[in-house]
């Protein structure tokens, strides 16, 4: 049997398809002040990802998953975790939460975002020593 690769759960307080991300898009850009997924307003240019974060995803040796709240919903009915947020998940457990919605909320830049994540991951890693997930 193999062992599943650790994840990163990116979990964007937004739903799923092509009419909703256009009208996020819209939003994102004329009133941002009353936008609702502080992560996707720092991961998201006015379309597409950043690249910047992109890369430090690529770079991790961890899978990152995304998800948007309805299929997170699918998949993790009950989960009891605010959004967005990013989470771990290693196998069959339950998705645990690195990064809560008020740290993503409080943030600025995309820079604050990647520092944090790569802390949290090396403090995961040393709590759990049979993680080795930052690079």
């Amino acid at each position: 049997m193999t062992k599943q690769r650790r994840q990163l759960l990116i979990v964007y307080n937004a739903d799923s398809g092509i009419l909703n991300a256009i009208a996020h898009a819209i939003h994102k850009q004329l009133a941002p002040e009353t936008y609702p997924c502080s992560l996707c307003a720092l991961t998201y240019g006015m379309v597409s990802m950043k690249n910047e974060w992109r890369d430090f995803l690529d770079q991790l040796p961890l899978e990152a998953v995304f998800h948007h709240k309805d299929d997170f919903e699918d998949a993790f009915p009950g989960h009891g975790h605010d959004l967005p947020a990013i989470l771990t998940r290693e196998g069959g457990e339950a998705p645990e939460l690195l990064v809560p919605p008020t740290e993503l909320d409080a943030m600025e830049r995309l820079s604050d975002l990647i520092v944090r994540v790569t802390e949290l991951l090396e403090i995961e890693s040393q709590r759990r020593p049979s993680l080795k997930v930052v690079a």
